[in-house]
């Protein structure tokens, strides 16, 4: 592999055409390690001198902002020096001399900074399905499963097995185990392929570490969060959605909300946060096990504008498709409304329609058109000007955000969602949230005994 990455450095100083395979907006694992392996693939199964890269859509002071990238790397012994990222290559002026050829993989939208590309994607490998009407003018194989790792794991060991050695085979497996949460049936993420893929690598190289060692190792190491402000941590796992002119993020935070809620000025991070980049609601969602091993989700929506905050957490409490079934918890803030989530399985992703119809509800009390949801990454006026040729291009209604953030968001083509914590987080108490933590206590166990009869 580290030969074969060289070799990707080496063409970028040259002038030819270029294969590219590109990575979602997050360059999360799944992103990286699918870019990687199929770039190799589609390289070794190629004619004479011809390559395809692999590229990291994020800039390459973002690598360290994934812990588990850079762990996983570190212990393959793949340097990092190696890796091609997205400002170390153009592509708008490779595209514009007519030497790019696209490959998009782990998502199938571009965004608006990219729109010029899509005339260059030849073919797309997705593993959720297309959320629109337009269906891009290129080979497009999209698949449900947990990992789109597990996708490029099959295209490998259906075209050419003989290509893949121990290493790629790690990635691979150590990918679609992460994103499958250690293949937990409970969990409901893996789906029978990527069981049988795992399977089958497992069974290619029986050295390959154990299941529940490497998905440990990966979780800890994605999931740690010390050092990170309020705004990073919010910038780390996040979407957006925008709609006539009012943009609602959601952030997925690694934590007990109880710690989060006793971060040192949190209302004043929060409300920097939403006035620096525009943001006129914000819905934290954190996720840990809590002492029983168990997976609790939380929520918070943080909103100065009190008709969509009550807007917002109306239609969250009140959602019945998906059930949150949403225990309010006192706040002890102005402008913030506090939930445990009693179910479990809704993710941030899953939440995100529930927002889109909470948007609704809000214009149509307002008596105002909702118009088409939007991503976010421009400014309002020229997201406005956008909204013409959104149904004539490769982007849908959702997608990542376009401006180069500080920290690279989730992507909504992602099946990847966020994860819970291992216990190595540190609990911390506060008598102002005694009634909080006795009300999480009631409710697992309440969720829990049913399980039990």
């Amino acid at each position: 592999m580290e030969d074969y990455l060289q070799d990707c450095r080496a063409a970028l100083q040259e002038s030819r055409p270029l294969h590219v395979v590109l990575g979602n907006e997050a360059g999360d694992l799944d992103s990286m390690v699918s870019a990687l392996a199929l770039a190799f693939y589609l390289t070794k199964t190629a004619g004479a001198g011809e390559i395809f890269i692999p590229v990291l859509n994020i800039n390459r002071a973002e690598l360290p902002l994934r812990g588990d990238n850079v762990f996983f790397l570190q212990k393959l012994q793949i340097p990092e020096s190696a890796l091609v990222f997205r400002d170390e290559i153009n592509l708008h002026a490779l595209h514009q001399a007519g030497q790019l050829t696209l490959i998009l993989v782990d998502h199938h939208v571009l965004p608006k900074s990219d729109a010029a590309l899509e005339e260059a994607v030849a073919e797309v490998l997705d593993h959720r399905p297309i959320e629109q009407k337009y269906c891009p003018p290129c080979h497009v194989s999209v698949e449900l499963v947990g990992s789109c790792a597990t996708l490029v794991a099959e295209r490998i060991l259906q075209g050419a097995p003989e290509i893949l050695d121990r290493q790629t085979a790690s990635l691979l497996h150590g990918t679609i185990i992460l994103d499958c949460v250690n293949m937990d049936a409970k969990v409901g993420k893996a789906t029978p392929k990527d069981s049988k893929y795992v399977e089958k690598l497992e069974a290619l190289f029986p050295d390959l570490p154990q299941r529940k060692d490497i998905f440990d190792s990966l979780q800890k190491a994605k999931f740690d969060v010390s050092g990170l402000t309020t705004e990073q941590m919010l910038r780390k796992d996040q979407k957006t959605i925008y709609r006539q002119g009012t943009k609602v993020t959601i952030s997925a935070i690694y934590m007990d909300l109880e710690a989060f809620l006793q971060r040192l000025d949190l209302l004043e991070d929060l409300s920097a946060f939403c006035h620096e980049h525009s943001y006129d609601a914000l819905v934290a969602m954190t996720i840990f096990f809590n002492t029983q091993n168990e997976p609790v989700r939380q929520l918070a929506v943080f909103c100065p504008h009190s008709a969509l905050r009550m807007t917002i957490c109306g239609v969250l409490e009140q959602s019945t498709s998906p059930a949150l079934r949403l225990t309010p918890i006192p706040s002890l803030f102005p402008d913030l409304q506090t939930y445990l989530q009693g179910n479990t399985q809704v993710s941030r992703k899953k939440l995100l329609p529930v927002l889109q119809e909470a948007l609704s509800a809000y214009f149509d009390s307002r008596k105002m058109p909702p118009g088409q949801p939007e991503v976010v990454g421009m400014s309002r006026e020229q997201a406005d000007k956008e909204l013409d040729r959104a149904g004539n291009s490769l982007m849908a209604g959702l997608s990542q955000d376009d401006e180069d953030p500080p920290l690279p968001p989730t992507p909504m083509n992602s099946l990847v969602d966020e994860c819970p914590l291992d216990q190595g987080l540190p609990k911390l108490s506060a008598e102002a949230v005694f009634e909080k933590c006795s009300q999480i206590s009631l409710s697992q166990s309440a969720r829990v005994s049913p399980s039990k009869k």
